[in-house]
């Protein structure tokens, strides 16, 4: 018998539509009080934006069976989308007004295997370094006792929406 997971997620063009209307950090707390959706990926995978502060986001999830890989334990996609929303949120949380950024790359270190054992992990960003054009960030994917399991660094284009 197989096993089945269903979910719902909001019209993505009216949380995009709010970008650079206020600051990254304005908009990433309206995500998290629940005034903004947020993005599907988030219901796909199940994960929820927990913490926001300037340059820093936190990202949770409690891993199931519906992440493993054929080998019985969490997919590395899941790691990496995790970790890419949390460094590239941490970038956003810095943005002023008009601005916004995209994910130039993201390198992933895999550190300990992540099964449904595990508990609920935590993907922890924050930004290294931000200039006019880029920022580098960082987030660590971490179990509830704060042991590292995959970390990462990505560096953002940083670029004025266009008016209007």
């Amino acid at each position: 018998m197989g096993r089945t997971r269903t979910y719902e997620w909001e019209d993505p063009a009216l949380t995009a539509a709010a970008v650079g209307r206020s600051s990254g950090l304005d908009f990433l707390r309206e995500i998290q009080e629940g005034r903004l959706a947020p993005a599907p990926v988030s219901a796909t995978v199940g994960f929820a934006l927990d913490e926001v502060e300037k340059g820093r986001v936190v990202f949770t999830l409690v891993p199931g069976e519906e992440h493993y890989n054929p080998i019985g334990s969490v997919h590395g996609g899941i790691y990496a989308t995790l970790l890419d929303s949390a460094a590239g949120c941490a970038v956003q949380s810095t943005l002023p007004p008009g601005m916004a950024y995209t994910s130039l790359d993201l390198t992933v270190k895999f550190l300990r295997r992540i099964t449904v054992d595990t508990g609920a992990v935590r993907a922890v960003g924050t930004v290294v370094s931000a200039g006019r054009q880029t920022a580098l960030a960082q987030a660590q994917l971490m179990d509830v006792t704060g042991r590292v399991l995959a970390h990462a660094t990505s560096t953002c284009m940083l670029f004025p929406l266009p008016a209007g």
